[in-house]
């Protein structure tokens, strides 16, 4: 097959995570090396940025500099929280997108990003296609809430969960030092997937974690949350307990609207903006059981933690990046590059290639057989899978004994 020419564009999307630019850089540094790929291009802040017109040419970056981005945390060419509406009922936006493929003669786009961006690059892809513009579409999948459909896990998941793990750990040492009596709830993120909730159980299989842990997958119940409270406490002093931020009741209500009208704060995707629900949850708790009770909200320090990033998690994350280009030039379009687990005695995991529009919106939560019977803790097969996804370190660059990241130049095409 004859390699389409032209150029390529990487955007990213969504919450930033530790190892985002390492897919990025994947994507960047085969797309340099690709003859048919005449120029490399950046998105600046994701589909927001490409419609207003401020793309970057990253030929101009020093490839040292580039090369930071694998061991720097956080979006390093911005990112967005845009909507597209459907073709079928507004097509403005897209007209303004092929325009703009069109004066820069974009040929391959890549998208960086969790399940809103692969719907984002499915809707692209199609619109390009009914046009007649020949453009190779694909997904590189980044999400800390590790729930996109069809792959194993997700690059940024591993990280996020040893970050988690590690200060779960550390934060009981603290929280038990005084044997007087205590309750501390800690809230971790995940909307209407308690992945990263569920990492946390790794500290208690390793001897100092939570004893309660609380999944959106397990309708959530504020009297059995105290009831569950004063059983560890009648035979401990001390009890820790993580909650995801999407915990919801019975009735799919989340517990977070108990203590104020969530529903008045939403992002673009009708998304309700989470926080405050450990605070609340210590405050119910403080009024109800005899001990010293505290909140404490992780909040963006759990996705930009690339200090601890897991090894695995960085070289999956670079390789999803690569592997995207490599598909693309070889006349492969409309895949998401997804991850496969190679059963075996020893941790191994391949790329593979799954569709846009099977992935799109779709959200993979935590296996009820993998909860306990009273849903508030985590099995066997959990700690199984993830382990291996927390494993190895990173030696980062560094400077006066802190992390060395990229500085990139920012150039402007015009």
């Amino acid at each position: 097959m004859k390699k389409l020419r032209g150029a390529c564009l990487i955007g990213q999307s969504g919450g930033p995570t530790s190892v985002i630019n390492a897919s990025a850089l994947g994507c960047i540094e085969t797309a340099l090396a690709e003859e048919c790929i005449t120029k490399v291009y950046g998105a600046a802040n994701g589909i927001k940025g490409l419609l207003e017109g401020r793309i970057y040419d990253l030929d101009m970056e020093d490839p040292a500099e580039l090369h930071l981005l694998k061991h720097t945390p956080s979006s390093a060419l911005g990112s967005c929280r845009y909507k597209l509406a459907k073709a079928e009922d507004n097509d403005k936006d897209y007209k303004k997108i092929l325009e703009i493929f069109r004066k820069y003669d974009i040929r391959y786009f890549f998208y960086n990003g969790g399940n809103d961006s692969m719907d984002t690059c499915n809707k692209i892809s199609k619109f390009l296609l009914k046009n007649d513009y020949e453009c190779r579409v694909m997904g590189i999948p980044k999400t800390i809430d590790n729930d996109l459909d069809l792959t194993d896990h997700c690059p940024g998941f591993g990280s996020a969960a040893k970050y988690i793990a590690t200060t779960c750990m550390e934060v009981y040492r603290d929280a038990t030092v005084y044997g007087e009596g205590s309750v501390t709830v800690i809230e971790i993120m995940g909307r209407n997937a308690g992945w990263l909730t569920a990492a946390s159980a790794l500290a208690t299989e390793n001897g100092a974690g939570p004893e309660l842990i609380y999944l959106p997958e397990i309708a959530f119940d504020m009297e059995k949350f105290i009831t569950d409270i004063k059983g560890v406490l009648a035979n401990k002093k001390d009890v820790m307990i993580t909650v995801s931020e999407g915990i919801k009741d019975k009735d799919g209500v989340y517990i977070s609207s108990y203590f104020e009208d969530k529903e008045k704060d939403k992002d673009a995707f009708g998304h309700i903006r989470m926080g405050g629900l450990a605070s609340n949850l210590a405050g119910y708790a403080g009024a109800r059981v005899d001990a010293r009770v505290r909140g404490i909200e992780l909040s963006l320090l759990q996705r930009c933690a690339a200090h601890i990033a897991s090894k695995n998690d960085v070289e999956e994350s670079y390789m999803a990046g690569k592997e995207a280009v490599n598909a693309a030039v070889s006349g492969i379009t409309d895949k998401m590059v997804g991850f496969e687990r190679i059963t075996g005695n020893k941790y191994e995991c391949k790329t593979i290639l799954v569709d846009l529009e099977k992935v799109a919106n779709l959200e993979k939560k935590i296996p009820l057989e993998w909860i306990n019977e009273t849903g508030n803790g985590l099995l066997k097969p959990f700690i199984d899978y993830a382990s291996p996804l927390i494993e190895g370190h990173m030696e980062y660059p560094s400077k006066n004994a802190l992390p060395k990241h990229a500085k990139l130049k920012y150039v402007l095409v015009k």
